[in-house]
């Protein structure tokens, strides 16, 4: 939990991730390519004296969440066409920033070109956001939350996302055990047990969608999304050790650890650090070097890599999202301007 008097990085965190938003937003228009706008409020948020919590993410039309660029710029698979912003794209800008561990998580999703052709449903995923926000009292069940980011949604003639959920979040750690129901589950549901508490910092993002069923799948392969965590469940030293790392997988272990602790991070981020040992590799070999090296980080699990997210049907998909805190007198919106 939040003390009070612990809220001062939170709501700074808070402030500049949602400044990142407003200010990047403009960028995404018709012709831009999404790693410009990626890369460009990445550089924001450094410039506004935060860090990213996880890599910025755009995620287009039916692409629902969790994609970031790589350093090859290779674009989802099933994606046809080039990673540019074409008239009247549904876009999904999600950015987190941290301060000293203390986290900020915000989304908008935006309509390339304002032809107007997304009004209603970017309309309606703002309104559940809000509608789930003002029941976030404490003491109240999770399932009511959800019940009031669902009647939004169908209100409004769309489809709540079932299988994504917000999340309480804690310092270094965007999912700290607590998911939020972002649609009408049930007082039984097992996955969401539970009430509003008292200092809890949670990341409210219902999303909707124009496809029929309300679920969202992987994106293959594995990997997808071009983001990693440490899981912070491996001691470099004991696989070292016992063999289950060489000196070189675990320099770089230690490289990624130190810079990024549990928090996501970009492939594009890391892969760079690779070259500090093999300044003379070609870049087939560095390619090479890096995913066998990942491969050996996963199977160990000491890193895991995350999937990118696309709507079954292939609807489109809308979402906002705010991070709050919870005071005895009820929610406070952190991610303000």
């Amino acid at each position: 939990m939040v003390e009070e008097d612990d809220l001062k990085q939170w709501r700074d965190a808070g402030h500049v991730a949602r400044r990142t938003l407003e200010g990047i937003k403009g960028e995404i228009v018709v012709g831009k390519p999404w790693s410009d706008v990626i890369e460009s409020a990445e550089r924001f948020i450094r410039r506004h004296g935060g860090q990213a919590a996880f890599p910025v993410t755009i995620s287009v039309n039916e692409i629902a969440a969790h994609y970031t660029s790589n350093t090859e710029l290779i674009p989802p698979e099933g994606f046809e066409g080039e990673m540019v912003f074409q008239k009247g794209d549904l876009v999904k800008l999600d950015v987190g920033v941290h301060i000293k561990g203390a986290l900020g998580d915000n989304a908008m999703t935006i309509e390339v070109g304002n032809g107007g052709d997304h009004t209603d449903q970017i309309r309606a995923a703002k309104e559940a956001r809000d509608a789930a926000i003002e029941k976030m009292h404490p003491g109240t069940p999770w399932h009511v939350v959800g019940e009031a980011a669902e009647q939004v949604s169908i209100d409004a003639g769309f489809v709540p996302i079932r299988n994504l959920s917000g999340h309480k979040m804690e310092r270094w750690n965007l999912h700290s055990g607590v998911s939020i129901p972002m649609y009408s589950c049930g007082p039984n549901n097992p996955n969401y047990k539970g009430e509003v508490e008292v200092g809890g910092v949670y990341a409210v993002e219902p999303f909707n969608t124009t496809g029929k069923s309300g679920m969202i799948e992987n994106i293959p392969p594995l990997g997808s999304s071009n983001i990693l965590r440490v899981t912070g469940n491996v001691q470099i030293r004991k696989a070292l050790s016992k063999g289950k790392l060489k000196p070189l997988g675990a320099t770089m272990a230690r490289y990624i650890e130190e810079r990024y602790s549990t928090l996501p991070f970009a492939e594009r981020w890391a892969y760079p650090l690779l070259g500090k040992p093999f300044p003379e590799e070609s870049e087939e070999s560095l390619r090479r070097k890096w995913k066998a090296m990942i491969k050996k980080l996963t199977s160990i699990r000491f890193l895991e890599v995350y999937s990118a997210l696309k709507d079954v049907d292939n609807g489109l998909v809308g979402q906002f999202e705010h991070t709050a805190y919870i005071s005895e007198g009820g929610p406070e919106v952190l991610t303000v301007e």
